[in-house]
């Protein structure tokens, strides 16, 4: 499950109409920002917060003299903390860092009509980019996936020549296909120098993936069927595969 750095930095706070209890007060001293109440079970206020980019909760005891810190869990086990901080920062954050990434320059490979979209962050010389799109081609040629690739230029020091080749190129999809088709032995051709335009749709490109947490390629983004943001970086295992495959 989706857990990027990025979350609480776009989470807006909001400004709490109660005035904080002493205990909760004393947590916010020692570097716990609040984000909001909440009614919590047995008897007891929640508080959730983020300390150094990490959601938290806390729970305030019926008398209000003392708050603890923490996971809460019911009689199933079930983590009731982790549900509040999924439902009310990762999830909405999720949705809005998918709404920058239909913004972003990416190349498309597959059916519009395709139920599943993978966002991938790639770079031109990844083995393992390259072999994600060999494992991605059942999917993507049946009509079921459809992959937006985000060229970055992190691996070698040709890498953002080649990406902004492909990307400046008449047919950006046509060319990020033959070069991942190509025989990695085979001698890489003449690159044009980059245009300023080119190099500003990489840089946009890497600044995202920054912002999402990830420093490896492939880094893979796709909504489940709960639209949650999920990531997978680095090559996917079969499992992994399957699950992103179907979006669950």
């Amino acid at each position: 499950m989706f857990k990027g750095l990025f979350v609480l930095a776009m989470c807006p706070l909001f400004a709490l109409a109660e005035d904080l209890p002493a205990p909760i007060k004393a947590m916010e001293k020692q570097g716990i920002t609040i984000i909001k109440s909440f009614d919590a079970p047995g008897g007891m206020k929640g508080y959730l917060g983020k300390y150094q980019d990490m959601g938290v909760t806390l729970y305030l005891t019926p008398d209000g003299r003392q708050a603890i810190s923490g996971y809460m869990y019911d009689a199933q086990g079930n983590n009731l903390s982790n549900i509040m901080i999924e439902k009310e920062i990762y999830a909405p954050a999720g949705r809005e860092m998918w709404q920058r990434l239909e913004k972003a320059a990416w190349i498309v490979d597959g059916s519009k009509d395709a139920p599943t979209v993978l966002y991938v962050f790639a770079d031109p010389f990844c083995p393992w980019c390259k072999q994600f799109w060999q494992q991605a081609r059942p999917w993507v040629e049946s009509g079921r996936v459809q992959l937006r690739t985000l060229l970055v230029g992190i691996i070698k020091p040709e890498s953002p020549a080649a990406a902004a080749a492909i990307l400046s190129s008449s047919d950006p999809a046509q060319s990020w296909r033959d070069f991942l088709s190509a025989d990695p032995q085979s001698p890489l051709k003449a690159l044009p120098l980059a245009a300023p335009e080119q190099l500003r749709k990489l840089n946009q490109n890497l600044k995202i993936m920054d912002d999402l947490g990830a420093n490896v390629t492939p880094a893979i983004y796709y909504m489940n069927k709960h639209r949650v943001l999920q990531q997978v970086v680095g090559l996917p295992d079969k499992a992994q595969l399957k699950i992103m495959m179907n979006g669950e």
